[in-house]
């Protein structure tokens, strides 16, 4: 690779990231309906037709900002896992309230992960590393023999999901996660 390819591809790399970021700040400040390719292309002083050279149209800018949320929320979630010794129903519970911590704080960004619709899948050979590590994190709360890790880590994900969804939403009150996840994992690991 010469030199003059090596910076072009950095400095593609710089836009694309700077367009990402653009997009995030915009949504968690105005929300997703605010978020156009004119407002970014103003935001991030490049022309329209720049921003479609790296991204087909807003669905692709979510999936960009997605992914990265994911890259984000597996960090929290290791951190949680890590600061615990081992498996188990601790551990569990501080992955669970970290990811409730950052659907709370993060809903903009929340909502591009989850809500809102984008080409990133679960459960398939194309699942992004930073999308498997974050469900690696909820499997890894289980005991490595345990042949249900897998299913178990998804129904425990599911519901905390569902608070998550439902305290964003105001359809359950956001004061009493905490309730709710005592009440879960106690239920659910016995």
């Amino acid at each position: 690779m010469s030199a003059v390819t090596g910076r072009r591809e950095r400095e593609r790399a710089q836009r694309h990231q700077l367009i990402v970021t653009a997009a995030r700040e915009l949504a968690e400040t105005e929300g997703w309906d605010a978020v156009t390719t004119r407002r970014l292309a103003e935001r991030v002083e490049y022309s329209q037709p720049v921003l479609y050279s790296h991204f087909a149209g807003k669905d692709a800018i979510v999936s960009a900002v997605a992914l990265d949320g994911f890259g984000e929320l597996a960090e929290q979630l290791g951190r949680a896992r890590a600061a615990v010794a081992a498996p188990g129903p601790v551990a569990l519970r501080a992955v669970c309230r970290a990811y409730l911590r950052f659907a709370a704080e993060r809903p903009a960004l929340y909502q591009a992960m989850f809500v809102m619709p984008t080409d990133l899948a679960f459960a398939t050979d194309e699942t992004p590393a930073p999308m498997r590590a974050c469900f690696d994190e909820f499997v890894g709360c289980f005991p490595a023999g345990d042949e249900h890790r897998e299913p178990l880590a998804e129904v425990v994900w599911s519901a905390v999901h569902g608070m998550a969804v439902l305290a964003d939403s105001g359809r359950i009150p956001p004061d009493g996660q905490e309730g709710r996840l005592d009440l879960l994992i106690g239920r659910f690991t016995g």
